[in-house]
């Protein structure tokens, strides 16, 4: 009698009828040896392989344990849960403030720095004086304006009394008419230099305090222009200024942002409005701002993340960890614990709970969080996947496949 091999792969039924098959072949040396003794032995297996043979060509990609298998291996269930979002690695990140909340305050004239009324750290309030200067050019610029206030006055006496002696016919209307017009050239020069005084530092109530009392004085205050925290003092006291030097950073710090340069090839699924998370700190914000440059340095690009809510907890300049939560597509992905994910010949897999025992199936990993994996494959909710004992499983298995 002669023996099929199915082109050298054999299922594990027809291993075992070919090997009863070389059994019972006359003349072979196998059935001599069973003459010799070897037969109760090999008939013993022969008996377990045959059984085992038995099961169909379905059950072979299952992993068939009993339960008390099941308990020695410590395997416990879980179900898979659908992934809306996938979490990114940690990345390192700088927290910045904002452009608009960020002010530099600087000298409108110059002068000597007379006093420094607030330092580093300090909170201030809008409007609030930060320091004073001594600028003699102060002098001058407040002379301009006490000198066209006076040259005002006497233009609007002039224009009543020409009002007056052009009713009575004394003059002609035309005179009255160049009087007026003398009057508002005069008076846009007031004006203008009133704000000359503004720019150079000087409040309204200032301003009005020099025309009621017409006194001088060199003493500029500067003030804050927003409230905010004093991030930066540039200058010490007694130190001579140019106009427009720094004198202090002040910033408005809620809500912060977030910077971090992300790899080119992960941010195809980030958009605005997605999430950033700071694991460490327990606080979140969101995307606002995914950028179009690759930054030649790291290759990374710009994605920004505004944090509102727990801003307090972060300081300018700090650098921090963040992950990013990217928008995934709907259906199809799930978030699996890390530890239910095994490796094999390339390929990541999940043992999956079948009637009658476990089956391997092959997924692709979309993301690797922390403790967590996202990945797509052919499972459904009501699945439940092996999250412990599963390296005591993949031995069965491998043995089993041995």
């Amino acid at each position: 009698m002669m023996c099929s091999n199915h082109n050298g792969r054999l299922s594990r039924p027809n291993w075992v009828s070919q090997i009863q098959c070389m059994v019972s072949a006359p003349g072979s040396r196998l059935a001599s040896r069973l003459d010799s003794g070897f037969g109760p032995a090999l008939g013993a297996i022969l008996l377990l392989l045959g059984a085992t043979g038995a099961t169909s060509a379905a059950a072979a990609d299952l992993i068939p344990l009993t339960l008390a298998e099941q308990e020695r291996f410590g395997i416990e269930l879980a179900a898979p849960q659908p992934a809306a979002t996938s979490l990114t690695r940690r990345y390192p990140a700088r927290v910045a403030v904002p452009n608009p909340q960020l002010r530099v305050v600087a000298a409108r004239k110059a002068g000597v720095v007379e006093t420094l009324l607030v330092a580093e750290g300090e909170r201030v309030t809008a409007g609030q004086i930060m320091a004073r200067l001594q600028s003699p050019d102060l002098v001058s610029a407040q002379s301009d304006y006490l000198e066209s206030l006076t040259r005002l006055a006497l233009a609007e006496s002039e224009v009543a009394r020409d009002r007056m002696l052009q009713r009575e016919g004394v003059i002609a209307e035309r005179r009255l008419i160049e009087s007026q017009s003398r009057r508002d050239e005069l008076a846009t020069m007031v004006q203008q230099r009133r704000q000359v005084l503004a720019l150079a530092g000087m409040s309204a109530a200032d301003i009005d305090t020099l025309a009621r009392s017409r006194t001088l004085t060199t003493s500029l205050p500067v003030r804050a222009p927003i409230a905010g925290v004093v991030l930066e003092q540039m200058v010490s006291t007694g130190q001579s200024l140019t106009a427009a030097t720094p004198l202090y950073r002040i910033a408005d710090l809620e809500p912060l942002w977030i910077e971090v340069h992300v790899p080119v090839d992960r941010v195809a699924d980030l958009a605005p409005g997605d999430r950033a998370l700071l694991p460490t700190l327990g606080i979140e914000g969101r995307i606002i701002t995914v950028g179009r440059l690759v930054h030649s340095q790291d290759q990374g690009v710009l994605v920004r993340a505004e944090v509102a809510d727990g801003a307090e907890q972060l300081r300018p300049g700090q650098f921090i960890e963040v992950q990013l939560a990217a928008t995934t597509e709907a259906g199809g992905r799930w978030r699996v614990p890390a530890a239910a994910v095994v490796r094999h010949a390339g390929e990541a897999m999940l043992f999956v709970a079948r009637e009658g025992g476990f089956e391997p199936i092959s997924v692709r990993l979309i993301a690797e969080e922390e403790g967590e994996t996202v990945v797509t494959g052919s499972l459904a909710a009501s699945d439940r996947i092996v999250v412990k004992g599963v390296v005591e499983l993949k031995a069965a298995w491998l043995g089993a496949a041995g």
